[in-house]
């Protein structure tokens, strides 16, 4: 079965962590954007009653890696490598994240991993509450490598 963005949003929305922590998530057809929403809730709040820290990373964690992953294709090793977050605001209600990243990034990348070089590249995203004002600046670095069979299998 080939992997669409709908099946993708609907089983990440459904993956454990994300079901429990209140996080849903949605793709764009073209692989270019993910969506990811966390509800504020008696179940899903901290001691303070505002976004668990936590969540809101996890909110962000795997989405540029499989932006790009799908994206670039399967000749192409992709990973997420780390992440940083800086807590602007208590976040309250539903927190939302926009991924986005283009498919000229992506030929960007592509192209520097070309032969088989290690690429580093960081993407940004803010987290906002309903009323748009953003509180967390989330940065996530991916690793991209084009994989060693397609590079060794090139007429030198």
């Amino acid at each position: 079965m080939r992997m669409t963005p709908r099946l993708l949003g609907f089983g990440m929305s459904a993956w454990f962590p994300n079901l429990f922590s209140g996080i849903r998530v949605r793709y764009s057809p073209d692989w270019t954007t993910a969506t990811s929403r966390l509800s504020v809730n008696p179940l899903t709040r901290n001691y303070v009653k505002t976004a668990f820290g936590g969540s809101m990373s996890a909110m962000t964690d795997p989405y540029f890696f499989m932006l790009v992953r799908h994206q670039i294709g399967s000749d192409f090793v992709v990973w997420d490598t780390r992440g940083e977050i800086e807590f602007v605001k208590p976040g309250r209600g539903t927190l939302t994240a926009v991924h986005t990243v283009t498919p000229e990034r992506v030929a960007a990348i592509r192209e520097r991993a070309h032969g088989g070089a290690k690429v580093l590249e960081w993407f940004d995203v803010d987290i906002t509450d309903a009323s748009g004002d953003v509180v967390a600046h989330v940065r996530r670095e991916v690793y991209v490598r084009e994989k060693r069979r397609v590079t060794q299998s090139r007429p030198a």
